[in-house]
């Protein structure tokens, strides 16, 4: 109990940030991973290219090589976000915009998987009855298209749960980040402060799982 209660205030510093860089990078993935995948699905040609264009870099571009181009070459060339109003400094600003940006590009195909799953006939149903394609698209085809989407869009937040850790090597001090400060200051063992570190990321995929099943089961009962 001694050794949990030193450990307790580098857990709860840990991830609480973890939580904020996962939220954070969450919501942003999803509105642009969602418009991405508009854009791939869309009949104007320059829009399915730029949307297949990023695609095919970010998802095939190394997260730690992304955190180099973002966290360390942004400031470099002098831009640097407003974080006032965030409650975050600038590199776990950075660390947001880097994660979002990696992973918009797998929500992104989540959602365009799901989107080949309805039936074409209720789209051009909806053009038949005066919708244009946004139309279409946003009241038809994406409400149906994220309940497919539930079991990919899982794996993709669960793996953006274990990616906030890559944050740490570049000084933001999220969970993994503390591992080092336990064991350097020397509140717990190594092995202890590992498994301490492991627990909780183990707790929060945990209930990032269940809230996916819990959706996943509500949709099939919409069915």
């Amino acid at each position: 109990m001694s050794t949990l209660a030193n450990m307790w205030p580098y857990l709860t510093d840990g991830f609480t940030l973890t939580l904020v860089l996962f939220i954070g990078s969450a919501v942003l993935s999803t509105v642009v991973g969602t418009l991405l995948a508009a854009m791939r699905v869309s009949p104007v040609a320059p829009f399915r290219g730029f949307g297949s264009g990023y695609v095919n870099i970010f998802r095939n571009t190394p997260l730690v090589v992304m955190f180099i181009l973002v966290v360390e070459g942004l400031p470099a060339i002098g831009v640097q976000p407003n974080v006032s109003a965030l409650g975050l400094n600038v590199f776990e600003t950075l660390a947001v915009l880097t994660l979002s940006i990696y992973t918009s590009s797998f929500v992104c195909e989540a959602v365009r998987s799901g989107i080949n799953t309805v039936d074409p006939g209720q789209a051009e149903a909806a053009r038949a009855v005066g919708m244009n394609f946004g139309q279409s698209l946003r009241l038809i085809v994406l409400p149906q298209a994220f309940r497919a989407a539930i079991p990919p869009l899982a794996s993709t937040y669960i793996a953006l749960v274990k990616n906030t850790s890559v944050a740490a090597a570049f000084g933001v001090t999220e969970a993994t980040y503390q591992l080092s400060r336990m064991i350097e200051a020397t509140v717990a063992s190594a092995i202890v402060a590992f498994f301490g570190i492991a627990a909780g990321y183990i707790v929060i995929v945990w209930v990032v799982a269940g809230l996916f099943s819990l959706m996943e089961r509500q949709g099939a009962t919409a069915r």
